[in-house]
């Protein structure tokens, strides 16, 4: 078992970690349709009543926060996961965060008139505009398509890159920038796209609906949900129902399999003076964890 410290219990099925400046972090609760701060010392205040189903959350370059945001899911007593969608869902949305006050906009719903079904979480290029990733809503007896987008944060444009996906949750850029990573939940692998500009993936070969490479996975019954790079460029990833933090080599390798405390550790981000302080969703248990991870995470692009 890790070296795992409990830094804040109570939480309604935490994902979406981001390290502010101050040195506290900012999640969504995806049960309790909220953001959430976390001081340092542990103590927790409502940052944001965004609504829906906030899920991953990053930092823009004009200092925002911008929120993937899945709608809203149905939770029961007895339950940490969704069971379907909230009986109020209509549609999944990109959402910009006032950083000061915590007011949420409504910056996409729909592209190409199709409403995005269940974003889940982004990342930022450093030209300024974010990929993102959209799960696909499940239902009792079916599920939407998930997908890949690029969007500005000016709700100026939004476009499809990879569809249909499966069921892709996190992503993540390389130290260089030069290729996409995207964890599916499903099938519990990686996959890599080439990026040709921003926003442009490399062109998938006839009748394959992307150009996307598995690099790696994992085996039993184990599900991906979302990831983060590090400095070297390997990419861990947050290993459901297993219950671990898988690191992988950009090769496909596993470089390391690191047991956490909860079946369901959803998310994993960096910060501190040298990178190494990983913080933890702990979804199951609804708890944010925090360790010394062995190499540093990579800075991202715009951290606040």
């Amino acid at each position: 078992m890790s070296d795992v410290t409990i830094l804040a219990t109570g939480l309604g099925f935490p994902e979406g970690p981001v390290v502010c400046p101050d040195g506290s972090i900012i999640l969504t609760e995806i049960r309790n349709a909220q953001l959430s701060r976390v001081a340092p010392d542990g103590t927790t205040t409502v940052f944001s009543r965004c609504g829906g189903g906030p899920n991953g959350l990053a930092y823009g370059p004009d200092g925002a926060l911008y929120l993937c945001n899945n709608g809203g899911s149905r939770y029961v007593e007895g339950h940490s996961m969704g069971l379907g969608p909230h009986p109020d869902y209509q549609f999944g949305s990109v959402q910009r965060i006032d950083p000061k006050t915590g007011a949420a906009t409504l910056l996409y719903k729909d592209v190409n008139g199709n409403k995005l079904s269940a974003p889940n979480d982004l990342v930022f290029d450093t030209a300024g505009g974010f990929y993102f990733t959209d799960l696909g809503k499940r239902y009792a007896r079916h599920r939407d398509h998930g997908g890949i987008y690029y969007a500005l944060p000016d709700g100026s444009s939004v476009k499809e890159i990879a569809f249909p996906f499966l069921s892709p949750n996190g992503c993540c850029l390389s130290p260089d920038g030069k290729t996409l990573y995207v964890a599916d939940t499903e099938s519990a692998r990686l996959w890599a796209f080439d990026i040709e500009g921003p926003g442009q993936l490399r062109k998938p070969a006839p009748f394959a609906a992307h150009s996307g490479r598995v690099l790696g996975g994992a085996g039993s019954n184990a599900r991906f949900d979302s990831i983060a790079a590090l400095e070297n460029g390997n990419i861990c990833v947050a290993t459901l129902t297993t219950g671990y933090i898988t690191e992988f080599s950009p090769s496909g390798e596993i470089v390391r399999a690191v047991k956490m405390p909860d079946a369901y550790p959803t998310n994993i981000c960096f910060g501190g003076p040298d990178m190494r302080t990983a913080y933890i969703t702990l979804s199951d248990s609804g708890r944010l964890g925090v360790m010394q991870w062995p190499t540093p995470g990579l800075k991202l692009n715009f951290n606040g």
